[in-house]
């Protein structure tokens, strides 16, 4: 009898699979969860520069979020909170069979998407003082 399939790889070759939309978001929500555990040092800081009541503290802070590079780590850390909390309202509906399906869960999916990435743009605008 002919084999109907192809012979599994013995090596994975991670840049031919097309990984669907939903598994992206999938990969995006674990790195965005690592990507706040290791930053956590970094914004325990930036919060207690924050809430110094001494000037220098004050001084400092404001110092460091000025610079480009800073701020573009803190939009990173807004979009991975953002991202993180929807991704997980959407896995959180997933274990409750509510959009299971092919289609719906590709739309919830981009949901996610949208909606962080929205949101992370609007706190950028906000922070840039634009509104």
């Amino acid at each position: 009898m002919p084999e109907l399939t192809k012979p599994r790889p013995k090596f994975l070759a991670l840049h031919e699979i097309r990984l669907p939309l939903p598994g992206f978001v999938s990969i995006l929500h674990r790195v965005s969860g690592a990507g706040l555990f290791l930053m956590i040092p970094l914004l325990i800081w930036v919060l207690e520069l924050s809430l110094g009541t001494d000037p220098g503290s004050t001084a400092n802070f404001k110092a460091l979020t000025g610079n480009p590079l800073v701020k573009l780590i803190l939009f990173g850390l807004c979009w991975a909170y953002l991202h993180h909390f929807c991704a997980g309202v959407r896995f959180l509906l997933l274990d409750l069979h509510i959009g299971i399906d092919k289609q719906p869960s590709r739309t919830s999916a981009t949901a996610v998407l949208v909606v962080s990435l929205g949101l992370t743009g609007l706190t950028a605008l906000k922070f840039m003082g634009v509104f």
